[in-house]
């Protein structure tokens, strides 16, 4: 196999569905608060970074659904965009007063909605 083939066979096998992409983002910018998390924030800079990078993440997927060639039924669509509006206004309020149940509540928005899209339902509702 000559080594362009070789090459594109690889990224093939590693490549992440759009998916797995988001989902794959949505955990870095988790542990990136979750290494904040245990409430020192002796680093403004840090959990500057740290925010600053959820927020892009959230951006974009707040970008991706009000797309309106997104295929996504409608309330799913308008469910994501009102979650992003909370997650900007909570990194907000963690910039101005942080503190690690606010890191928290971002962290687990993170790692739920990425569960989702990896195709975990999550814990089953009695």
């Amino acid at each position: 196999m000559s080594y362009g083939a070789s090459a594109y066979a690889k990224v093939s096998r590693t490549a992440l569905s759009p998916r797995e992409a988001e989902a794959a983002v949505l955990i870095k910018a988790a542990g990136k608060l979750n290494a904040l998390r245990d409430g020192t924030f002796d680093s403004p800079a840090a959990l500057n970074e740290a925010l600053m990078f959820n927020q892009r993440v959230w951006t974009l997927l707040a970008g991706a659904v009000a797309d309106p060639t997104n295929p996504l039924p409608d309330d799913l669509r308008r469910n994501v965009t009102e979650l992003a509006v909370f997650v900007f206004r909570s990194i907000i309020d963690t910039m101005i007063a942080p503190t690690s149940k606010k890191i928290e509540t971002l962290v687990s928005l993170n790692h739920h909605l990425a569960a989702g899209l990896q195709g975990d339902p999550g814990p089953a509702r009695a």
